[in-house]
């Protein structure tokens, strides 16, 4: 889920940590097999599969599990992946995209729907809110990487756009068809990244109240639930008096 940065901090403290692990490896698995399935098995000759071994790698998925899903790719039993799209409005009006991969485009499509109408949300159509979003790519790293200069330095460098640094870590922003280069770039400069993915990113934020907040967040949380849903993205802002109370 992106939207909101503290969020995730907020659903760890919370518990349910085994199942959405469990959860977590399954989506970042099915991403490296449908990833080495439409090129290359070597991920130094596939971009796509460098950044789903990368992204499974800083979930702590272990190696076996990764080379186990790359290997399937290259069986005759591999499943067939569609990846699509939906896109809707969440409570408070936040516009929400939900990113699929899925072997039955009728049942996603009618479990997605559902939950949208189930947590007071409406599904739309293929492009209805994506306009208010823009394809970036998105590289992260924590504090320990350096200070905001250093890290401004080192993305200026590799080509990115923006960079947001706070006491939590950094941001790099670049365009969607340059984050392969620019996460290399930026693993010469600063090392390791935490994350390096392709996502959306706001171009405007809706601010919730506490009740809004939590009517959104069950809707995330549910449609994260699907086993066919791999991201969730919504356009929403939190205050930290609001935060707090949702974490409470």
């Amino acid at each position: 889920m992106a939207g909101h940065s503290k969020w995730a901090n907020i659903q760890h403290r919370k518990g349910r940590q085994d199942a959405a692990r469990s959860k977590l490896f399954s989506k970042l698995s099915k991403e490296i097999t449908v990833a080495a399935k439409m090129g290359d098995p070597d991920p130094d000759k596939n971009p796509r599969l460098r950044l789903a071994v990368k992204e499974a790698k800083a979930s702590s998925v272990p190696k076996d599990v990764i080379d186990r899903a790359i290997k399937k790719s290259q069986g005759g039993d591999a499943e067939n992946y569609e990846e699509i799209r939906y896109e809707g409005y969440g409570p408070g009006g936040v516009a929400v995209i939900v990113e699929a991969m899925t072997d039955n485009r009728n049942r996603t499509a009618s479990n997605v729907r559902s939950t949208f109408g189930k947590h007071g949300g409406n599904l739309g159509e293929t492009g209805s809110v994506a306009f208010m979003f823009d394809r970036k790519g998105q590289v992260t790293y924590g504090p320990e990487a350096g200070d905001a200069d250093t890290v401004m330095m080192a993305a200026i460098e590799a080509g990115a756009e923006d960079v947001e640094s706070s006491e939590d870590g950094h941001v790099i922003w670049c365009a969607d068809t340059d984050l392969n280069e620019v996460s290399n770039a930026l693993e010469e400069a600063l090392g390791e990244s935490d994350t390096s993915k392709l996502v959306w990113r706001p171009q405007t934020t809706t601010e919730l109240d506490l009740d809004g907040a939590e009517k959104l967040m069950k809707l995330i949380e549910a449609l994260e639930d699907d086993d066919d849903v791999q991201n969730v993205t919504a356009n929403f802002e939190i205050s930290d008096d609001v935060m707090e109370k949702l974490s409470a």
